[in-house]
This record gives structure tokens, sequence and C-alpha cells, in this order.
């Protein structure tokens, strides 16, 4: 029994082990509850989309002195509304929209770095996360945007699930579609900066939308699919930083592949429950 308490505690002796534990559990609440939505609306490329056009606010903020988040929310969400700008003025579709978007603004903040002299970001650490070095500020501005976000989709929770399954309907009863889709846009575009430095620009999308997609295998209703993925997602998290710590592997590629063995999990649970109460032939 102590050498499993002290296997379970080890880890977290430390101090930034502590603080990657809590930040970690944070978004892995948070990314699956906004990524019921994304699976929801088809959004998963939008989330990546975001996710890489953000550079360039986050190295003008460091350029300022600033914390990137400052300059990657705004960031985010301009892009987030860009993209529906591009689709109507240009006629493309939506995912072509979302595609030149994105690899411009990425390649923008790629060439702006190396020209900003004095700022140092080391790009595997934005493509892949670096949780172990958060801060304390980067815990304490974590929670605050997580509170902000939990208490605007509790907020708007009604109007934001009539909107997503029944927009003409919605829109018939007076609802404002379009500043409801537009602040869903921006939520994502909030939880996706969130999420960057846990998990980090390429597997950002994963963490929102595997165990999302691993509650929707267990069940159909909105809000038991987010406490559901909430719950995936958290634990995750905290299996991801042990496999971290014990095998030495990079932080957020550990999370991510426990949170897509996850979604496997559930999607064979399911396929055996289906088929233990199919009709038989005979």
């Amino acid at each position: 029994m102590d050498a499993l308490v002290d296997f379970l505690m080890e880890p977290f002796r430390l101090g930034f082990m502590v603080r990657a534990l809590f930040i970690s559990v944070l978004v892995g609440i948070l990314c699956p509850v906004i990524g019921c939505y994304v699976i929801t609306r088809n959004l998963a490329f939008l989330s990546d989309a975001i996710a890489h056009a953000v550079l360039p606010g986050m190295v003008i903020s460091l350029l300022l002195g600033l914390n990137p988040l400052l300059g990657a929310i705004p960031a985010g969400i301009a892009v987030a509304f860009l993209v529906g700008s591009v689709s109507r003025r240009t006629g493309v579709g939506e995912d072509t929209a979302i595609g030149l978007t994105y690899v411009g603004l990425f390649a923008a903040g790629v060439v702006l770095l190396k020209q900003a002299h004095g700022v140092t970001v080391n790009l595997e650490d934005l493509l892949i996360g670096q949780v172990l070095a958060v801060s304390s500020e980067d815990v304490l501005t974590t929670l605050a945007l997580t509170g902000v976000v939990f208490g605007t989709l509790y907020a708007f929770h009604k109007e934001l699930v009539f909107t997503s399954f029944d927009p003409i309907g919605a829109r018939v009863l007076g609802v404002n579609t379009a500043a409801m889709d537009n602040l869903l846009l921006a939520l994502i575009a909030v939880v996706v900066i969130i999420a960057l430095q846990t998990v980090g620009v390429v597997l950002v999308v994963a963490m929102i939308v595997a165990p999302a997609a691993a509650a929707s295998q267990l069940t159909k209703r909105l809000t038991s699919m987010m406490g559901l993925s909430a719950a995936f997602g958290a634990g995750t998290a905290v299996a991801g930083l042990y496999f971290s710590y014990y095998l030495n592997l990079p932080s957020g590629p550990a999370v991510t592949l426990v949170a897509l063995a996850v979604f496997l999990s559930a999607n064979l649970a399911r396929r055996a429950v289906a088929g233990s109460i199919a009709p038989r032939p005979f």
C-alpha cells in the first residue's frame, strides 16, 4: 500500500508538477466541454486553424513585453470571425477559407518571429506544448479564463443548444442565432488558446475532440455528454502526466495519446454493447 501511495505522490512532490497537474486538469475539463459543441457543429478544423493562426498575436505580445495570452486571445477571436468574412466575400467554401486563413497567418507569425530581435520562442514548445514550464501566473490566468468560459456557457446554454440543433426554429422563436454563433466561435478561440500551453498547436484539436467524441459514443444527450467528456478529459490529463513523468515522454503528446486511447476504448465498448443486444437471425 505504501508503495502505491509513493508511486502516486512522487511526481507531485515537485512544484512544477503540481502546477502542471492543476492546469492540465483545468484544460482537460474545459476542452471536452466546448468540444461537445465543436463535434456537434463540425468545427474541428476551425479549432485547428485558430491554434495555428494566433502566432502573430503571441509574437506581438512578446515584443511588447506582455503575456502571450493577451495577444493570442484577441487574435484567435479575430481569426474565427475572419473565416466567415473570407468565405462570404470570396465565395469559396468555409473549409477553403479556413485553410487559406490559418496557413497565411501562421506563416506570417513565423516570419515575424524570425525578424523580431530580442524575442525567444521555442517553436517546438509551441507545437507540442510545454505544460511543465507553466508559472503560477499562467495557472491563475488559466483559472480566470476557465471561469469566464464556464460562466458564459452556463448563462447561454439553452440558446447555444437550440442554435446548434435547430437554428431555423431558434430564429423563429426570436433567438439571435448570429450572435450565438459568434459567441461560440469566441469561446472556442479562448479554449484553444488556453490549451496551447498544455498540448501545443499540433495536438490541441485532439484534446478538444477526442474526449467529447468518446463521450458521444456512450450517450447522445448533450448535457450528459458534457459531464462524461469532462470526466474523460480530467482523467486523461492526470494519466498523461503520469506517463510523461515515469516514461520520460513529452507531456503534450502523452496526454493526447491517452485521450485517443480513451476514444478507442469508448468506441469498442459501444460496439460490444451494440453487438450483444443486436437481433440474431436464428
